[in-house]
């Protein structure tokens, strides 16, 4: 009873294996019929390359050390492109672009928060020159 029970639950997740590849990509090399008996298994992907492209994606970094603070994350739909991206800028301000492109090329908006240190450094640290 115990093998009979094993034995469906082995053929339910070969099942749902082969439902999730849509049925067809799934070869077994190796099981019966000869080939060369290795035992690997190749799984196709299927992937549709007219599908329009979506994706997201994002990333910071916050590195007070060295002050490198900065963060950034883009969109995708289709063809249109939307971001951002924020950075602690050499004079202590913050530069903040927005982006969107598009089939009619690509827009940016860049503005800037705080105010700069005459100089260049950050934190009273100068970046070089006279004083």
């Amino acid at each position: 009873m115990r093998g009979k029970i094993v034995l469906v639950f082995l053929v339910i997740a070969v099942a749902a294996v082969t439902a999730q590849l849509g049925g067809h990509g799934l070869e077994l090399e190796g099981l019966g019929g000869g080939g060369g008996g290795h035992g690997h298994h190749h799984v196709e992907e299927y992937i549709d390359y007219r599908a329009p492209p979506h994706y997201h994606w994002d990333y910071a970094v916050h590195d007070l050390h060295h002050h490198d603070i900065k963060n950034q994350w883009e969109v995708r739909k289709g063809k249109e492109v939307k971001g951002k991206y924020e950075l602690l800028q050499p004079d202590g301000r913050k530069r903040i672009v927005e982006y969107v492109a598009g089939k009619h090329g690509v827009d940016y908006k860049v503005r800037y928060e705080g105010h700069g240190i005459h100089g260049g450094g950050i934190g009273g640290l100068s970046s070089g020159g006279g004083n």
